[in-house]
């Protein structure tokens, strides 16, 4: 196998979990905002300033953001600690006896978020973003 043909599409491969990441995480805040996708929870008709509303608010514009590449490091940043807070103050307590194991309290999902944004915030965004474009408009300006 060669190494640097899988090199080169690197940064499209960073793109593709940037943008799955992102789909995958805005369905959480808009089953919270407007009940869709459907879920056994409910959803919809949240108090938008709750921390259930403040984690709708989150994950449907801050998964946005991400989706577009749009100031990834950041946002990243803060939905990894947003993550980090559903698992250890959610999660972990739901389960009565502070269940640490992820698949055993339901957190996993959260923990494999806050990883993937964690690796956003150090990898940037890659191919295909915001970020990118105005990065290369700042190159050819200062050039």
């Amino acid at each position: 196998m060669n190494l640097e043909a899988l090199n080169r599409y690197q940064p499209h491969a960073l793109a593709v979990l940037r943008i799955v990441a992102a789909l995958c995480f805005m369905a959480h805040g808009t089953q919270k905002m407007f009940g869709f996708p459907a879920s056994q929870m409910g959803g919809g008709g949240f108090d938008l300033f709750s921390l259930m509303g403040l984690a709708a608010v989150l994950e449907v514009f801050g998964g946005l953001a991400i989706l577009l590449g749009v100031f990834t490091r950041p946002v990243a940043f803060i939905l990894a600690g947003q993550m980090a807070y559903a698992f250890w103050f959610v999660h972990v307590p739901m389960m009565g006896q502070g269940n640490i194991i992820p698949v055993a309290n339901g957190g996993d999902g959260a923990v494999l978020f806050c990883f993937i944004f964690l690796y956003l915030v150090f990898a940037g965004p890659g191919a295909w973003s915001v970020d990118e474009v105005l990065k290369s408009r700042r190159s050819l300006a200062a050039a």
